[in-house]
């Protein structure tokens, strides 16, 4: 196995894992809610009164985030080599293991782990261990 340096961005992760840190941090300690992703968008969806502001605040900030980071910063265009239907079957199945695992990885991976969960750990590792196992099925068995 060897490293791709070209896309090797160890500094640029570390920021971005600060700021997602911090602004975990900062909703739970300012708003007393956990920056799952899948949760605050599902809200959203079924939106109770004088709980949607938040929401669509942090859904804004993500979504403009990239354009911003884009504007000061261009950089290559990723390539995906995927077409709409795989990608729409990737975005179901992970809009249902959300669900199945009661969060996305971003609530058990970032706030979970942060708080000691016994159940983020084992959510954690599932993540990780089907990450591992997909990639290299699509790398090595498939390709």
């Amino acid at each position: 196995m060897t490293i791709d340096w070209d896309h090797f961005t160890p500094g640029s992760s570390l920021i971005g894992g600060v700021l997602i840190g911090l602004a975990a941090g900062a909703l739970i300690l300012v708003n007393g809610r956990i920056a799952g992703i899948s949760g605050i968008v599902g809200g959203l969806i079924r939106p109770r009164p004088g709980d949607v502001a938040w929401r669509v605040l942090f859904v804004a900030g993500l979504l403009l985030a990239p354009w911003l980071h884009r504007l000061l910063l261009p950089a290559a265009t990723p390539q995906i080599h995927a077409g709409w239907i795989t990608l729409g079957i990737a975005g179901s199945l992970v809009g249902f293991g959300t669900r199945l695992g009661s969060g996305c990885t971003s609530v058990h991976g970032v706030c979970g782990l942060s708080r000691l969960s016994p159940r983020s750990f084992a959510a954690t590792a599932i993540f990780m261990l089907a990450g591992v196992i997909t990639v290299y099925v699509a790398r090595h068995l498939l390709a």
